[in-house]
């Protein structure tokens, strides 16, 4: 959306002038209301509240999306089916509200106004959730979309499947409703017989150059879009373009700046407790339909599949940061509306596995062109200066950009560069059946192994030296001789790891997914809770035909921190997410190759270094 303000005979106006309808995008951007008196908002601190009157608050609102209203001045926020808080049971059984709205003046404090349906529309299953809203202003009315996970037998043709998904929307006059619900708007996709269908999830729905889109899709099958009636109410499948690969990203959000078009997707586990690795990556494109590239360049359809990281988790207590809105407010800041899960409060009480995901807040930064969350320090955990939610307010907020990690000086005695033979400081766990490893020319030559490292699966080989004392970086460069891309060799995979014992570590790879190449960043940890994850996996940067491999171990207050980093070429880095972990002062550095055999790692270099 681009919007403008103007002063005209004293009076300030707004007047949208529209690329996309007003559906993710807040007013307009300019400096007029300082120069007639603004005044600045306070601050905020995540998650944000969100008051049912005279019952508790909301704690729970995934897959948020948001609309200011120009009738009312109000700003609305929707949210997925799920119930609102721990209390929100029948007895013994939650209550799952269909598609919660809220309202709010100041996008600070919420307010829960009720759910836009009380019963499902007779074209759902009986049973169906109602997932991932997506709310629209056009034509003098507001479009609700939402996907429906399972559709009535009548509309997929196909008897008791469960995952026969679709699209559908609801109009009204007002952003609360009553909503008249207007059927299906992106039908069930089938991949083959029977309950074979493509995942047909998360809505979004853009104008370009008078012509509206509808964005949609999941892992199984990717995101596509299609042309959208002028009406709202209908797609046509001919029209379907593929806009990302498979098996990678969901929840698509797109917002146009400076003549590019940003698409916001969600990679990985939403859901996984106090170990999901849920993150928000970006492409960009001149094209609305595409192909969209990272800012390395790497388009989101390739099999060494593209995106550059753009919201993940940084060490505090945020996890599973994913599913995001994007708008502007008063002021022209850029900010973010996205779901999260606390670690120390994952789960919805008494129900160990159910994903408790509130909702928070945080302004965007353009650096280069490209977004960044908090001018890449990510999730806020303390006070931020609040956006500027009304005409005649700004925000006190101004970026800052955290200290990158810089290598220090190289530990030569833990570095090899394998010119001849392996460096006497290693030792293995599990040592290979002699021929499926060696040292050849300048690399680490590592066959692939049909075994893992994972949970109750530990039967895979670990080449181990030592790490050091305090901070430190490791690096490899890799070559794993997979095909670019194509079905399927999964999970084979080769990598770094950070290893205490079998069941604690820290691990980067290079995967093979479906027909997806990746760059897997996971922590297992042993023991937990009962009924907690012990695994858990975000995604970096693309891989190459060689990849370099970096993790950074910095302690924070007693508490260890590793983040990812990857790179295509030794120059310029993708930073990844960080995890938390406690692995100790006795951990390894480590080298695996496993998930099916069949192929060769090679590994060019292992580098440490101190952190400067």
């Amino acid at each position: 959306m681009k919007i403008k303000l103007i002063k005209l005979m004293g009076i300030l106006a707004i007047i949208l002038l529209s690329s996309s309808p007003v559906f993710a995008s807040g007013p307009a951007l300019t400096n007029l209301e300082r120069a007639v008196g603004a005044t600045s908002a306070g601050t905020y601190t995540n998650p944000l509240p969100v008051e049912i009157p005279g019952d508790g608050m909301v704690e729970s609102c995934a897959d948020p999306s948001i609309i200011y209203s120009e009738t009312d001045s109000y700003w609305y926020m929707y949210c997925t089916t799920d119930p609102l808080n721990d209390e929100d049971k029948t007895g013994d059984n939650f209550n799952f509200h269909l598609i919660p709205m809220l309202r709010s003046t100041d996008l600070v404090n919420w307010e829960y106004m009720g759910d836009a349906f009380t019963t499902r529309p007779d074209w759902l299953d009986p049973t169906s959730g109602m997932w991932a809203p997506e709310i629209d202003f056009f034509d003098g009315q507001y479009y609700l979309y939402y996907t429906v996970p399972d559709v009535a037998d009548s509309v997929s043709g196909e008897p008791g499947c469960h995952g026969d998904s679709a699209i559908g929307v609801a109009t009204s006059e007002s952003p609360l409703g009553p909503w008249e619900d207007q059927g299906v708007v992106v039908e069930p996709r089938r991949n083959g017989p029977g309950c074979n269908f493509f995942w047909t999830f998360d809505p979004e729905v853009v104008e370009d150059n008078g012509q509206k889109y509808i964005f949609f899709g999941s892992y199984y099958g990717g995101i596509a879009a299609r042309e959208l009636s002028d009406d709202g109410l209908q797609s046509d499948a001919s029209t379907q373009v593929q806009i990302t690969i498979p098996n990678r990203y969901e929840g698509p959000e797109l917002v146009y700046r400076d003549g590019y078009w940003y698409l916001f997707v969600s990679a990985t586990n939403c859901c996984n407790g106090p170990l999901t690795g849920y993150s928000v990556f970006v492409g960009r494109s001149e094209d609305i339909l595409g192909p969209y590239v990272d800012r390395e360049g790497v388009s989101l359809l390739s099999g060494r599949v593209g995106g550059t990281p753009f919201l993940t988790m940084n060490g505090n207590r945020w996890v599973g940061l994913g599913h995001n809105a994007v708008f502007q407010d008063f002021d022209g800041q850029w900010w973010t509306v996205y779901h999260a899960v606390d670690q120390n409060d994952p789960y919805f009480e008494g129900a160990v596995g159910f994903t408790k995901r509130p909702v928070l807040l945080d302004p965007i930064d353009w650096i280069n062109g490209w977004p960044t969350v908090r001018g890449g320090f990510g999730a806020s955990d303390n006070p931020v200066h609040a956006p500027a939610a009304q005409l005649g307010t700004k925000t006190n907020y101004h970026p800052m950009t955290p200290k990158p990690d810089e290598l220090g000086k190289l530990i030569a005695s833990l570095s090899d560069e394998f010119n001849g033979a392996l460096g006497g400081q290693w030792s293995w766990v599990r040592e290979p059946a002699a021929g499926t490893y060696s040292v050849d020319g300048d690399s680490f030559n590592f066959d692939t192994q049909p075994y893992d490292l994972h949970v109750d699966s530990n039967n895979a080989s670990v080449l181990l030296e030592s790490a050091p004392n305090g901070n430190y970086v490791v690096e490899t460069r890799l070559r794993l001789n997979l095909p670019a891309e194509g079905c399927c060799f999964n999970y084979v995979q080769a990598g770094l790891v950070i290893y205490a014992d079998d069941d604690n570590y820290i691990k980067l790879v290079e995967v093979s997914i479906w027909e997806t190449r990746q760059t897997e960043f996971a922590k297992e940890e042993f023991p937990v809770p009962d009924g907690y994850p012990r695994y858990g996996n975000t995604v970096v940067g693309p891989p190459g035909d060689w990849v370099y491999l970096r993790i950074v171990k910095q302690t924070h207050a007693g508490e260890e921190h590793y983040t990812a980093y990857t790179s295509l070429d030794g120059v310029n880095w993708v930073r990844g997410g960080t995890w938390t972990h406690e692995l100790g002062s006795d951990a390894s550095i480590g080298l695996v190759s496993m998930g099916g055999s069949g192929f060769v790692a090679e590994f060019d270099y292992v580098r440490v270094y101190k952190l400067r």
